[in-house]
């Protein structure tokens, strides 16, 4: 099998491209070494369709970038370990990067690398549960 993870990504407007590759690329050095060879892909909020930041940071680093309805996030908020005041206020979830990185891992999820932030952008990463220690 495959193993897939997820990136969650979040971010201000306007975040530049490289401020999110450097990020993602900073939460993929912090994964445990048996996630090296997993398939990847980014994820974030609906809100973020029209950011190119991220469109273009998911260009730079080769992955997939999809686009997750509030909804979907709030589902996976049970497993979300970060709050964020901001994110709470704007879109209705505590951190748009773990609740990102969660719904699109799939139900049962788990953080591997929860949420890092620099430079205007947030990540953190999760696999589904078949896929954690």
């Amino acid at each position: 099998m495959t193993r897939l993870v997820a990136i969650g990504v979040g971010c201000r407007a306007g975040c530049a491209d490289d401020a999110i590759t450097r990020l993602v690329e900073q939460a993929r050095a912090a994964l445990p070494a048996r996630y090296a060879a997993c398939g990847m892909a980014l994820y974030t909020i609906e809100d973020k369709r029209h950011e190119a930041g991220l469109v273009k940071a998911a260009e730079r680093l080769g992955l997939t970038l999809a686009f997750l309805s509030r909804d979907l996030l709030r589902d996976a908020m049970p497993g979300v370990a970060t709050r964020s005041p901001a994110a709470e206020a704007r879109f209705g979830v505590a951190s748009v990067s773990e609740a990102s990185a969660l719904a699109g891992a799939g139900l049962g999820a788990t953080l591997l690398v929860k949420r890092i932030a620099a430079e205007g952008a947030t990540c953190a990463i999760a696999a589904p549960p078949e896929d954690t220690p």
